[in-house]
């Protein structure tokens, strides 16, 4: 089981930390406090594997005694089988307050200080003895969403994670519509069309004889071509900005021919590049 105590100052960039670590297999819970720290590791223990990856989020709202949560971490440090490490965020003292006005937020230790300037150095003064005993601490005043994203994926992640953004590759036909969580849509109308070949009508985009057809047009090779040079410099700057998943829609008429094989020939190329890459033809299967 492992387990991580995400802390750090308010405005450092938790929430959106615990947000991605959710998306890589974390088990996330919000301001629990030290003393129940121990005993939800002991139900998670016990269940069977279901929670094998938690994540607590632990900030100046809960800390009571900070002399509690170091007794709990170094009891959870000896749990056997158990692996626990604290990670600390935090930000300069401008950012955070420049990312406070943005939100508009309330800085928890507002209402006992005199200025939004004097609660951000009280809590960092409070907070210093938790970031001294962090295993990991990660400065975001410069770090954009995306690069913190990458900075947490490259720590925590999983070999499949570290891959980074997946990409999700679908065919489909205009004359049923368009795919509603589709951010890209290219669309090949205007290819020559297998349709009004007679023994190329009833096969798929997916069967040689049709694949052959359509990308033996210069045209369909110049497309695939330029399409392939706008992903390879599109997809690096999505995933540099946080983005976890992008869905590519490739439509023809009725999703047969043309855009089942552009997507099948897409998917393959996005799959080269190192993204995890799905493959899906929505209409295919429906009557010609």
């Amino acid at each position: 089981m492992e387990i991580l105590i995400i802390s750090g100052l308010s405005g450092g960039g938790k929430s959106k930390a615990a947000s991605f670590l959710e998306d890589i297999g974390f088990y996330i819970v919000d301001n629990m406090p030290a003393a129940m720290i121990l005993k939800f590791a002991e139900f998670c223990a016990g269940g069977g594997g279901r929670y094998a990856r938690v994540a607590l989020v632990y900030d100046v709202r809960t800390a009571d005694s900070f002399s509690e949560l170091f007794s709990v971490l170094e009891k959870l440090k000896a749990m056997q089988n158990c692996v626990c490490r604290m990670l600390f965020l935090e930000a300069a003292p401008d950012t955070i307050i420049k990312r406070y006005k943005e939100t508009r937020r309330r800085h928890p230790l507002r209402e006992s200080t005199d200025s939004l300037e004097e609660a951000v150095a009280q809590e960092r003064t409070l907070m210093e003895p938790v970031k001294e005993r962090a295993d990991l601490v990660i400065d975001t005043t410069r770090l954009s969403t995306g690069k913190l994203r990458q900075e947490l994926l490259g720590i925590f992640g999983g070999e499949e994670e570290k891959g980074g953004m997946a990409v999700n590759v679908a065919s489909f036909g205009f004359k049923y519509g368009l795919p509603l969580e589709a951010d890209l849509v290219f669309d090949v109308r205007f290819m020559p069309n297998p349709f009004y070949i007679e023994e190329l009508r009833h096969q798929t985009g997916l069967d040689k004889p049709v694949a052959d057809y359509v990308f033996g047009f210069p045209q369909t090779q110049d497309f695939l071509g330029r399409l392939r040079d706008l992903l390879a410099f599109t997809l690096p700057l999505y995933a540099e900005e946080g983005k976890t998943s992008l869905f590519i829609g490739v439509g023809c008429t009725g999703g047969h021919h043309r855009s089942v094989a552009v997507a099948h020939a897409l998917a393959g190329y996005i799959r080269s590049l190192g993204y995890q890459t799905a493959e899906h033809h929505r209409d295919m299967e429906r009557s010609v």
